[in-house]
């Protein structure tokens, strides 16, 4: 059971990695990956937060850091040693057949720590705002989903390193916009502007 699970994780892993494979996808999600080419958008969650919600807003940012803390530490300092799997780029059994479009890197991969980290942040945000801004669902899962899909297309993880990175992270970010939500001072939450 457990090899046919890993034959269909490599088989979809090549769908993607080179059946996807295009000019645009190319360019696209090595940046889409990077850390870098967020910033803009954390610098603005960070400037909205403090601007529109004072007090609470440092409050969210501290959950927001946690959360990202959390999720990190799980999926790179618990399960990836306990592991050990190899990225794909790294495994010799197939890393001559990977289209690796970034340095590879000589940690372990699963689970994704990118998908960890981001769909912690995109549930904590959604729990967060979904009372006022329905929108944040969608948008803040196909975020995380993008950024995660690039780490198979790119070729440094595996599709279930990214699922269960992915469920990871939301869970963690689920507790932790539930635990900010049930606090006394975000029991009225009022997330308007």
């Amino acid at each position: 059971m457990l090899e046919q699970l890993i034959q269909f994780d490599q088989n979809l892993f090549f769908t993607i990695n080179h059946g996807l494979s295009n000019s645009f996808f190319d360019w696209l999600m090595p940046a889409l990956r990077n850390r870098f080419f967020w910033t803009p958008l954390y610098l603005f969650i960070i400037i909205f937060f403090i601007r529109n919600y004072g007090k609470q807003g440092w409050i969210m940012i501290l959950f927001l850091i946690l959360t990202f803390g959390l999720t990190d530490f799980f999926s790179s300092s618990i399960l990836k040693p306990s592991v050990q799997r190899l990225r794909p780029c790294n495994d010799p059994e197939i890393k001559s057949s990977v289209k690796n479009l970034i340095d590879c890197g000589s940690g372990y991969s699963f689970p994704s720590s990118h998908a960890s980290n981001h769909f912690g942040l995109a549930v904590f945000l959604i729990v967060m705002f979904y009372r006022k801004w329905k929108l944040i669902l969608p948008i803040g899962l196909f975020w995380a989903a993008s950024i995660s899909f690039a780490q198979v297309y790119v070729g440094v993880h595996y599709p279930i390193d990214i699922l269960v990175g992915a469920m990871l992270g939301g869970m963690i970010g689920f507790i932790m916009g539930t635990i900010l939500l049930v606090n006394k001072r975000f029991r009225v939450w009022n997330p308007g502007n």
